[in-house]
């Protein structure tokens, strides 16, 4: 700052005397003349004789709400760099915050040192005029959490969502990664155009081309009439592309040439359509690895990956697990129609200090299940399946649990891994088919695809049940 020019003014809207107080006292430290107010009321008549060069206001407060006082400044005449300051860190606060103007976002409690830095990097630069806001809808958002790293997620969220920018969401299976695109979704200009996904992986190759482009009748055996593919589906809107790295090289290359000029074909059609539609992709794999080894286009990664958003795993966010179980608890108690049911706060710590290879996803089945089979109405730790079942019974993904087991062997310096899980994937198969078939050889080797006999000669030869009769 100069130090012969006058020093910058910030005001402080905040019903919280305390916050004004301390918030005050750094910013006058920093070099700063400041002006604190009580609410936004006070401070929307202080514009009428002058204007601050920074202003911070919190979002809830008595009367007109910090957002309110956000909208007026974008739509007046008076071009003020505003950071909201708020212990409410959920996307739509979030967004609508960015949507309308505001410089910066501060989640409560924030470090005086990060405000102070935020209000002299504003006074480089000159708030953007925001565009008008929209109705927010009456739903309570999707993707829920308090800690650091969701905060972080939902900030990125508000500040990319309204800029029609290409975003790769990369996360583990099962951290929400559809919740966040949704919300990108949500909160951008295209929120009133459709949102329309497509899981890459779970489709074959030889029918995905027809599913993102359509086709016209008779470009294939069977198709019987004309098919709108999802682009043409989202027109407007959203196109959410699941799993992209399972998608197959040739089609990679179409893909890339829509995305690039904004038109494309149906299969079998001559009829060039224009491809008006904001695509956000998503997926748990390593792409750059995945470049590295030829199995993905380079070029088609920098079109996707104009924006990345990482999605923590639950273990990086075990405070949030509380408030997630209690969530999914009581909308498993709403959907199975049964009286609603609570965790104790034992039960709540135990299920923080598990690992959940299967992230939110795992945790939202365990409610469900929880919600079901438990006789009372608070659900205790007894109550809890073991953690050792919960990824099968939760419906985890096995691949992901296989990874993190055969990640821990290697580092523990193993040989012949590939011998030791085949052998220890059969017997785990052939077990959970005869115990689900009562040992039962002929129905567990008919529900797994084989024959009696392998399956007598993979078991090697008459082994008793658990309970200690022979098995048929």
């Amino acid at each position: 700052m100069n130090p012969s020019a006058p020093p910058p003014v910030a005001w402080i809207v905040e019903d919280d005397r305390a916050v004004r107080v301390v918030l005050a006292a750094a910013l006058r430290e920093a070099g700063f003349a400041t002006r604190d107010f009580p609410g936004a009321e006070q401070a929307t008549q202080a514009f009428a004789d002058a204007k601050p060069d920074v202003l911070f206001t919190d979002v809830r407060m008595p009367g007109a709400s910090g957002l309110k006082l956000l909208e007026r400044i974008a739509t007046g005449d008076a071009r003020v760099p505003v950071i909201v300051m708020s212990a409410f860190t959920d996307v739509a606060t979030t967004a609508s915050a960015y949507r309308l103007g505001a410089f910066d976002y501060l989640a409560k409690p924030f470090d005086l040192d990060q405000a102070v830095a935020s209000a002299r990097r504003a006074l480089a630069h000159e708030a953007a005029a925001a565009p008008a806001p929209e109705t927010q809808g009456a739903n309570e958002p999707s993707l829920l959490g308090r800690s650091a790293a969701m905060r972080e997620l939902f900030r990125a969220i508000g500040q990319v969502a309204a800029s029609g920018l290409g975003v790769l969401v990369t996360g583990e299976t099962g951290t929400g990664k559809e919740l966040v695109a949704r919300a990108l979704h949500r909160e951008s200009a295209r929120s009133s155009r459709p949102f329309v996904a497509l899981n890459t992986g779970a489709i074959p190759a030889e029918l995905l081309e027809s599913e993102l482009f359509g086709h016209e009748a008779g470009a294939f055996t069977g198709a019987t009439r004309r098919h709108p593919g999802r682009f043409e589906q989202a027109a407007g809107g959203t196109l959410f592309l699941d799993e992209i790295g399972d998608m197959p090289l040739a089609l990679q290359t179409r893909l890339l040439r829509v995305l690039a000029a904004g038109e494309f074909y149906r299969v079998g059609g001559r009829e060039l359509l224009r491809a008006d539609v904001r695509v956000i992709a998503a997926t748990h794999q390593d792409l750059d690895a995945k470049v590295a080894r030829g199995e993905f286009r380079a070029d088609l990664l920098h079109r996707l990956d104009v924006v990345r958003l990482d999605v923590p795993p639950l273990r990086a966010r075990a405070d949030d697990v509380p408030l997630l179980a209690a969530h999914f608890l009581e909308r498993a108690c709403v959907e199975a129609g049964i009286t609603q049911k609570r965790f104790s706060p034992a039960a709540l710590a135990a299920l923080r200090e598990r690992t959940w290879p299967g992230n939110v996803r795992q945790l939202e089945n365990l409610c469900r299940r929880v919600a079901v089979l438990s006789t009372t109405r608070t659900i205790d730790v007894a109550d809890l399946p073991p953690a050792h079942t919960q990824a099968v019974a939760a419906n985890a993904e096995w691949d992901d649990v296989l990874r993190a087991w055969a990640a821990q062997r290697l580092a523990a310096g193993a040989v012949d891994l590939h011998g030791e899980a085949r052998e220890r994937f059969e017997r785990v198969l052939l077990d959970a088919a005869l115990e689900a078939h009562h040992g039962h050889r002929q129905n567990a080797a008919k529900a797994l695809g084989l024959g009696r006999n392998t399956l007598t000669r993979k078991l090697g030869g008459s082994r008793p049940r658990r309970d200690g009769t022979p098995r048929r």
